[in-house]
């Protein structure tokens, strides 16, 4: 979990020196501060299973295992990226890795993640979806209708709620009735369950337990991760709605260099082992970097291509 998270941040602040320097020139939406939420699900998942993530997805789609060169070129709109450049970091999509779609739509990917699982229960096949979303989609017709029907056909599909405090730039308690996201699952006759997304261990067990449970048939699981998203809704934001306090707290709080410390203390790993997992990734990621600039754009021949498919008559 360690080697994820440590990769997840490491990339995400590449981006934002990159951004910030002029280097590169995109829309980014920053998944810092929430590393261990699919780090402690994805060791869950196999290979063929199926995640469907938004827009923040870039945590996601590093734990899943979209390949580094590849994210990074689809990220800066190039011809050999995950969709050749034609998607965009709104739209990575990597089905070998199992990152089936990533969505520009609040709240749009929990049917769709509906759909893959109900394929896989029709094909017979023990294949888990899990999608993630922010709190604010909660609030929106396709979360509870998404949840309904889950839970009527009992799909094989893990809600993973990413409560990071707010929907934009909506603190959570000014747009939500609940004050826990879980609490929700009740109406649609599911397992609720809340954990905090900063603690690796009880987030590995809560999706531990979620995933098993839709792998054997037992249906779907509403788990609702708290977090807190050290950025602005995109980068660039003023932030002016985020306490200066309170964020500074989260930060005080990072849950990443607190897992480095603990996995220390505890005797799990040795300063040399997780200063090698670093390297390898910053390694990594140095080696994406310079193939995604070196890659040229689509070719304008692509304009139509992957954009309409044949109907079979």
């Amino acid at each position: 979990m360690f080697e994820i998270q440590s990769t997840i941040k490491q990339c995400d602040e590449r981006f934002r020196t990159m951004l910030m320097s002029g280097q590169i020139s995109l829309i980014y939406y920053s998944p810092r501060g929430q590393e261990v939420i699919p780090a402690a699900v994805v060791p869950h998942l196999r290979a063929d299973d199926h995640l469907v993530t938004t827009y923040r997805g870039l945590h996601d789609h590093l734990a899943k295992g979209v390949p580094l060169r590849d994210l990074w070129a689809e990220f800066l709109g190039r011809s050999t990226g995950t969709c050749k450049g034609k998607g965009g970091p709104m739209h990575i999509t990597h089905p070998a890795s199992g990152v089936m779609v990533t969505t520009g739509i609040v709240g749009a990917g929990l049917p769709i993640a509906n759909g893959l699982a109900l394929a896989s229960q029709l094909r017979g096949t023990d294949q888990v979806t899990v999608v993630s979303f922010g709190d604010g989609a909660s609030n929106i017709g396709a979360f509870h209708e998404a949840l309904n029907l889950a839970s009527v056909w009992a799909l094989p599909v893990v809600f993973v709620c990413h409560n990071n405090q707010y929907a934009e730039h909506t603190p959570l308690a000014e747009g939500t009735s609940v004050a826990r996201i879980a609490d929700r699952a009740v109406s649609y006759s599911m397992p609720g369950v809340t954990v905090d997304g900063n603690d690796p261990i009880a987030m590995w067990r809560a999706a531990g337990e979620a995933v098993a449970r839709a792998r054997s048939g037992g249906g779907p699981t509403l788990l609702e991760a708290v977090t807190y998203r050290f950025w602005g809704h995109l980068l660039g934001d003023a932030m002016e709605y985020m306490p200066t306090e309170e964020r500074a707290a989260a930060m005080e709080a990072d849950p990443v260099p607190r897992y480095r410390a603990w996995l220390v203390a505890e005797g799990h790993a040795s300063e040399e082992e997780l200063l090698d997992i670093e390297a390898r990734a910053a390694t990594a990621i140095d080696d994406a970097v310079e193939f995604a600039l070196a890659s040229p754009p689509p070719d304008a021949s692509e304009l139509f291509t992957d954009v309409f498919a044949e109907v079979a008559r």
